[in-house]
Protein backbone atom coordinates (compact mmCIF):
# COMPACT_ATOMS: atom_id res chain seq x y z
CA UNK A 1 0.00 0.00 0.00
CA UNK A 2 1.21 3.11 -1.40
CA UNK A 3 2.78 5.37 1.79
CA UNK A 4 1.16 9.07 1.69
CA UNK A 5 4.21 11.46 0.44
CA UNK A 6 5.25 14.04 3.51
CA UNK A 7 6.00 17.34 2.76
CA UNK A 8 9.37 18.62 2.66
CA UNK A 9 9.79 21.16 5.64
CA UNK A 10 10.92 24.06 3.67
CA UNK A 11 14.07 25.35 5.62
CA UNK A 12 14.50 29.34 5.83
CA UNK A 13 17.39 30.70 4.67
CA UNK A 14 19.96 32.12 7.67
CA UNK A 15 19.45 36.10 8.50
CA UNK A 16 22.37 37.64 6.53
CA UNK A 17 24.39 39.88 8.50
CA UNK A 18 23.77 43.72 7.88
CA UNK A 19 25.92 46.52 8.97
CA UNK A 20 23.66 49.28 10.32
CA UNK A 21 24.16 52.53 8.52
CA UNK A 22 23.48 55.60 10.57
CA UNK A 23 20.43 57.61 9.10
CA UNK A 24 20.88 60.25 6.28
CA UNK A 25 20.60 63.24 7.95
CA UNK A 26 18.03 65.25 6.25
CA UNK A 27 18.62 68.40 4.38
CA UNK A 28 16.60 70.34 6.40
CA UNK A 29 18.28 69.76 9.71
CA UNK A 30 18.32 72.23 12.18
CA UNK A 31 21.97 73.00 11.88
CA UNK A 32 21.96 73.66 8.41
CA UNK A 33 19.20 75.81 8.53
CA UNK A 34 20.39 78.10 11.20
CA UNK A 35 24.29 78.52 10.13
CA UNK A 36 23.77 80.95 7.58
CA UNK A 37 21.91 83.00 9.68
CA UNK A 38 24.53 82.76 12.37
CA UNK A 39 27.67 83.81 10.16
CA UNK A 40 25.11 86.57 8.97
CA UNK A 41 24.69 88.20 12.04
CA UNK A 42 28.61 88.22 12.90
CA UNK A 43 29.39 89.90 9.83
CA UNK A 44 26.64 92.47 11.21
CA UNK A 45 28.44 92.79 14.41
CA UNK A 46 31.70 92.55 13.36
CA UNK A 47 31.25 95.96 11.03
CA UNK A 48 28.89 97.35 13.27
CA UNK A 49 32.19 97.41 15.95
CA UNK A 50 34.30 98.39 12.89
CA UNK A 51 31.81 101.94 12.42
CA UNK A 52 32.09 102.57 16.27
CA UNK A 53 35.70 102.59 16.58
CA UNK A 54 36.10 104.53 13.21
CA UNK A 55 33.49 107.13 14.95
CA UNK A 56 34.96 107.03 18.28
CA UNK A 57 38.22 107.92 16.35
CA UNK A 58 37.00 110.95 14.65
CA UNK A 59 34.24 112.89 17.28
CA UNK A 60 34.31 111.20 20.34
CA UNK A 61 38.44 111.28 21.30
CA UNK A 62 38.63 115.33 20.66
CA UNK A 63 35.48 116.44 22.86
CA UNK A 64 37.30 113.95 25.79
CA UNK A 65 40.47 115.06 25.61
CA UNK A 66 39.30 118.86 25.47
CA UNK A 67 37.23 117.90 29.00
CA UNK A 68 39.93 116.06 29.97
CA UNK A 69 41.84 118.33 33.49
CA UNK A 70 45.87 118.31 33.61
CA UNK A 71 47.10 116.68 36.55
CA UNK A 72 50.12 118.41 38.07
CA UNK A 73 53.46 117.03 36.87
CA UNK A 74 56.44 117.46 39.22
CA UNK A 75 58.98 119.06 37.56
CA UNK A 76 62.77 117.28 37.19
CA UNK A 77 64.79 118.97 39.81
CA UNK A 78 67.61 121.45 38.47
CA UNK A 79 71.00 119.98 38.23
CA UNK A 80 73.15 120.77 41.49
CA UNK A 81 76.09 122.38 40.21
CA UNK A 82 79.36 120.60 41.75
CA UNK A 83 81.30 122.50 44.19
CA UNK A 84 84.79 123.38 42.69
CA UNK A 85 86.87 120.61 43.89
CA UNK A 86 89.07 121.30 46.91
CA UNK A 87 92.09 120.18 46.97
CA UNK A 88 93.13 117.34 49.16
CA UNK A 89 95.02 118.35 52.55
CA UNK A 90 98.44 116.36 52.41
CA UNK A 91 97.94 113.36 54.73
CA UNK A 92 99.04 113.76 58.44
CA UNK A 93 101.36 111.38 59.85
CA UNK A 94 99.36 109.27 61.87
CA UNK A 95 99.52 109.24 65.64
CA UNK A 96 98.51 106.59 67.88
CA UNK A 97 98.19 107.05 71.76
CA UNK A 98 101.69 106.56 73.05
CA UNK A 99 102.60 104.74 76.34
CA UNK A 100 104.23 106.16 79.32
CA UNK A 101 107.61 107.31 78.49
CA UNK A 102 109.39 106.26 81.14
CA UNK A 103 109.67 106.23 85.12
CA UNK A 104 112.69 108.24 85.54
CA UNK A 105 114.68 107.55 88.67
CA UNK A 106 114.60 110.90 91.12
CA UNK A 107 118.54 111.79 90.96
CA UNK A 108 117.64 112.96 87.69
CA UNK A 109 115.66 115.86 88.90
CA UNK A 110 118.36 118.82 88.99
CA UNK A 111 116.33 121.58 87.50
CA UNK A 112 117.65 124.18 89.76
CA UNK A 113 120.82 123.26 89.73
CA UNK A 114 122.96 126.73 87.28
CA UNK A 115 123.55 125.97 83.13
CA UNK A 116 127.35 124.67 83.13
CA UNK A 117 128.32 126.32 80.17
CA UNK A 118 129.44 124.24 76.79
CA UNK A 119 132.91 123.28 77.29
CA UNK A 120 135.68 124.54 73.98
CA UNK A 121 135.55 123.17 70.82
CA UNK A 122 138.70 120.61 70.77
CA UNK A 123 141.03 120.01 67.51
CA UNK A 124 140.75 117.75 65.40
CA UNK A 125 137.75 116.02 65.20
CA UNK A 126 138.95 113.05 65.71
CA UNK A 127 140.53 113.86 69.55
CA UNK A 128 136.75 115.02 69.98
CA UNK A 129 134.77 113.07 73.18
CA UNK A 130 132.08 111.34 71.50
CA UNK A 131 128.26 111.37 72.77
CA UNK A 132 125.14 108.88 71.64
CA UNK A 133 121.85 110.45 71.06
CA UNK A 134 119.71 107.52 71.65
CA UNK A 135 115.85 108.48 71.41
CA UNK A 136 113.30 106.41 73.04
CA UNK A 137 109.38 105.13 72.79
CA UNK A 138 109.71 105.24 69.08
CA UNK A 139 106.76 103.85 67.13
CA UNK A 140 103.33 105.60 68.35
CA UNK A 141 103.93 109.00 66.37
CA UNK A 142 105.18 108.80 62.84
CA UNK A 143 105.27 112.36 61.90
CA UNK A 144 107.47 112.95 64.97
CA UNK A 145 109.93 110.07 64.26
CA UNK A 146 110.55 111.28 60.64
CA UNK A 147 111.24 114.88 61.91
CA UNK A 148 114.04 113.45 64.53
CA UNK A 149 115.62 111.15 61.54
CA UNK A 150 116.11 115.02 60.23
CA UNK A 151 118.25 115.90 63.07
CA UNK A 152 121.33 114.30 62.56
CA UNK A 153 122.18 110.38 61.08
CA UNK A 154 124.48 109.31 63.99
CA UNK A 155 121.09 109.99 66.01
CA UNK A 156 120.12 105.97 67.66
CA UNK A 157 116.45 105.40 67.72
CA UNK A 158 114.66 102.58 69.90
CA UNK A 159 111.30 100.90 68.90
CA UNK A 160 108.94 99.73 71.19
CA UNK A 161 107.52 95.76 70.26
CA UNK A 162 104.51 95.91 68.73
CA UNK A 163 103.66 99.58 68.29
CA UNK A 164 101.64 100.52 65.40
CA UNK A 165 104.06 101.95 62.82
CA UNK A 166 107.41 100.19 64.27
CA UNK A 167 107.61 98.99 60.27
CA UNK A 168 107.26 101.75 58.27
CA UNK A 169 109.86 103.81 61.03
CA UNK A 170 112.84 100.89 60.71
CA UNK A 171 112.04 100.77 57.22
CA UNK A 172 112.60 104.63 56.71
CA UNK A 173 115.80 104.37 59.13
CA UNK A 174 116.94 101.48 57.36
CA UNK A 175 117.33 103.47 54.05
CA UNK A 176 118.63 106.19 56.01
CA UNK A 177 121.24 104.12 57.20
CA UNK A 178 120.79 104.78 61.02
CA UNK A 179 120.90 102.36 63.66
CA UNK A 180 117.88 101.24 65.10
CA UNK A 181 117.52 99.41 68.43
CA UNK A 182 114.43 97.30 70.25
CA UNK A 183 113.23 99.18 73.62
CA UNK A 184 112.45 96.58 75.99
CA UNK A 185 109.71 96.83 78.23
CA UNK A 186 110.40 95.54 81.54
CA UNK A 187 108.72 95.47 84.67
CA UNK A 188 109.03 98.14 87.25
CA UNK A 189 108.17 98.39 90.53
CA UNK A 190 104.98 100.33 90.22
CA UNK A 191 104.02 97.18 87.95
CA UNK A 192 101.01 97.04 87.83
CA UNK A 193 99.20 100.37 88.59
CA UNK A 194 101.84 101.05 85.48
CA UNK A 195 101.56 99.08 82.62
CA UNK A 196 105.65 98.65 81.14
CA UNK A 197 103.14 97.60 77.33
CA UNK A 198 103.15 94.70 75.25
CA UNK A 199 105.81 92.03 75.25
CA UNK A 200 107.19 92.80 79.07
CA UNK A 201 108.94 90.98 80.64
CA UNK A 202 108.09 90.18 84.08
CA UNK A 203 109.59 88.99 87.13
CA UNK A 204 106.89 86.12 87.69
CA UNK A 205 107.85 84.64 84.28
CA UNK A 206 109.36 80.97 84.54
CA UNK A 207 112.66 80.66 82.32
CA UNK A 208 111.12 79.19 79.56
CA UNK A 209 108.29 82.11 79.32
CA UNK A 210 110.86 84.77 80.00
CA UNK A 211 112.93 83.43 76.96
CA UNK A 212 110.02 82.65 74.48
CA UNK A 213 108.99 86.10 75.47
CA UNK A 214 112.56 88.28 74.88
CA UNK A 215 112.97 85.65 71.10
CA UNK A 216 108.98 87.05 70.02
CA UNK A 217 110.30 90.44 71.04
CA UNK A 218 113.41 90.78 69.43
CA UNK A 219 111.70 89.25 66.05
CA UNK A 220 109.25 92.05 67.06
CA UNK A 221 111.48 94.94 65.34
CA UNK A 222 113.86 93.62 62.02
CA UNK A 223 117.99 94.42 61.69
CA UNK A 224 118.21 95.98 65.39
CA UNK A 225 121.94 96.12 66.55
CA UNK A 226 121.28 96.14 70.43
CA UNK A 227 118.73 96.37 72.90
CA UNK A 228 117.98 98.83 76.14
CA UNK A 229 115.32 98.80 79.04
CA UNK A 230 112.18 100.46 78.68
CA UNK A 231 111.38 101.09 82.61
CA UNK A 232 112.02 98.06 84.20
CA UNK A 233 113.17 99.25 87.61
CA UNK A 234 112.77 95.52 88.99
CA UNK A 235 113.83 93.41 86.65
CA UNK A 236 117.09 94.86 86.51
CA UNK A 237 117.41 94.04 90.25
CA UNK A 238 117.21 90.67 89.29
CA UNK A 239 120.60 88.74 88.53
CA UNK A 240 119.22 85.70 87.66
CA UNK A 241 116.73 86.87 85.03
CA UNK A 242 119.09 89.47 83.63
CA UNK A 243 121.91 86.19 83.29
CA UNK A 244 118.69 84.93 80.88
CA UNK A 245 117.80 88.01 79.19
CA UNK A 246 121.83 88.16 78.33
CA UNK A 247 122.06 85.04 77.08
CA UNK A 248 120.09 85.54 74.56
CA UNK A 249 121.26 88.76 73.45
CA UNK A 250 125.39 87.02 73.26
CA UNK A 251 123.65 84.42 70.97
CA UNK A 252 122.38 87.12 68.62
CA UNK A 253 125.16 89.10 68.71
CA UNK A 254 123.15 91.90 70.20
CA UNK A 255 125.07 95.15 72.33
CA UNK A 256 122.75 95.96 75.94
CA UNK A 257 122.30 99.96 77.54
CA UNK A 258 121.43 100.42 80.79
CA UNK A 259 118.50 102.83 80.51
CA UNK A 260 119.23 103.12 84.43
CA UNK A 261 115.85 103.59 85.82
CA UNK A 262 117.09 102.49 89.35
CA UNK A 263 120.45 103.10 91.46
CA UNK A 264 120.71 99.46 92.18
CA UNK A 265 120.38 98.14 88.41
CA UNK A 266 122.49 94.72 88.34
CA UNK A 267 122.83 95.23 83.97
CA UNK A 268 126.24 95.76 84.79
CA UNK A 269 128.12 93.16 86.50
CA UNK A 270 125.50 90.92 84.63
CA UNK A 271 126.42 92.15 81.16
CA UNK A 272 130.42 91.67 82.62
CA UNK A 273 130.04 88.04 83.21
CA UNK A 274 128.24 87.03 80.21
CA UNK A 275 130.79 88.81 78.17
CA UNK A 276 127.94 91.43 76.62
CA UNK A 277 128.94 94.58 74.84
CA UNK A 278 127.72 97.04 77.51
CA UNK A 279 126.96 100.78 77.84
CA UNK A 280 124.65 102.78 80.37
CA UNK A 281 122.67 106.19 80.04
CA UNK A 282 124.85 109.21 82.12
CA UNK A 283 121.34 111.57 80.90
CA UNK A 284 118.18 112.02 80.24
CA UNK A 285 117.48 114.67 78.15
CA UNK A 286 113.61 115.23 78.92
CA UNK A 287 112.96 114.05 82.43
CA UNK A 288 111.23 117.29 82.80
CA UNK A 289 109.65 118.18 79.14
CA UNK A 290 110.24 121.76 79.02
CA UNK A 291 112.53 123.77 76.76
CA UNK A 292 114.81 125.16 79.41
CA UNK A 293 115.35 122.29 81.47
CA UNK A 294 116.19 120.42 77.96
CA UNK A 295 119.14 122.97 77.07
CA UNK A 296 120.07 122.54 80.76
CA UNK A 297 120.38 118.68 80.30
CA UNK A 298 122.26 119.22 76.90
CA UNK A 299 124.98 120.78 78.35
CA UNK A 300 125.45 118.41 81.18
CA UNK A 301 125.45 115.66 78.56
CA UNK A 302 128.31 117.50 76.69
CA UNK A 303 129.97 118.24 79.95
CA UNK A 304 130.39 114.99 81.01
CA UNK A 305 131.52 113.66 77.73
CA UNK A 306 134.26 116.18 77.89
CA UNK A 307 135.17 114.92 81.63
CA UNK A 308 134.81 110.73 80.92
CA UNK A 309 135.64 111.09 77.27
CA UNK A 310 132.13 109.71 75.94
CA UNK A 311 128.86 110.41 77.69
CA UNK A 312 125.20 108.66 76.21
CA UNK A 313 122.19 110.53 76.26
CA UNK A 314 118.49 109.59 76.03
CA UNK A 315 115.41 111.37 74.66
CA UNK A 316 112.17 110.92 73.91
CA UNK A 317 109.40 112.01 70.82
CA UNK A 318 108.22 115.34 72.52
CA UNK A 319 108.29 118.35 70.72
CA UNK A 320 109.87 119.91 72.91
CA UNK A 321 113.13 117.37 73.10
CA UNK A 322 112.82 117.76 68.97
CA UNK A 323 113.30 121.91 69.00
CA UNK A 324 116.08 121.66 71.47
CA UNK A 325 118.55 119.30 69.45
CA UNK A 326 117.04 121.03 66.15
CA UNK A 327 118.46 124.05 67.62
CA UNK A 328 122.05 123.14 69.58
CA UNK A 329 123.32 120.38 67.50
CA UNK A 330 125.23 122.65 65.38
CA UNK A 331 126.51 124.25 68.53
CA UNK A 332 126.84 120.48 70.16
CA UNK A 333 128.99 118.79 67.29
CA UNK A 334 131.85 121.85 67.59
CA UNK A 335 132.36 120.27 71.11
CA UNK A 336 131.46 116.68 70.51
CA UNK A 337 131.73 114.18 68.16
CA UNK A 338 127.90 112.38 67.69
CA UNK A 339 128.64 108.39 67.17
CA UNK A 340 125.70 105.76 67.14
CA UNK A 341 124.97 103.98 70.09
CA UNK A 342 127.22 100.89 68.99
CA UNK A 343 130.21 102.99 68.83
CA UNK A 344 129.84 103.69 73.08
CA UNK A 345 129.69 99.98 73.96
CA UNK A 346 132.65 97.41 75.04
CA UNK A 347 132.55 94.28 76.83
CA UNK A 348 133.33 93.99 80.63
CA UNK A 349 131.34 97.46 81.02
Amino acid sequence: MAKPKTKAKSQKPAPRSRSRKPPARSANSPLKRHLPRALIGLTALIGLVVIAAVAARHYIAPKSQRAVVALPVAKPPAPVKAAPAKPRPEAKPQVRKSPTYEIFPTEDHRATQPQPPLPPPAAPLADLPRVALIIDDIGYDQGMATKFMTLDNAVTFSILPYSPFQQAISGEMRARGMEVMLHLPMEPKEYPEIQPGRGALLVSMTPDELIRQLEKNLAAVPDIKGVNNHMGSRMTERSTQMYQIFSTLKKRGLFFIDSRTTAASLCRPSARLLQVPYAQRDVFLDHVADETEIRRQVRRLVALAHRQGSAVGIGHPHPATYTVLAEQLPLLKKSVKLVPASQLVRIGG
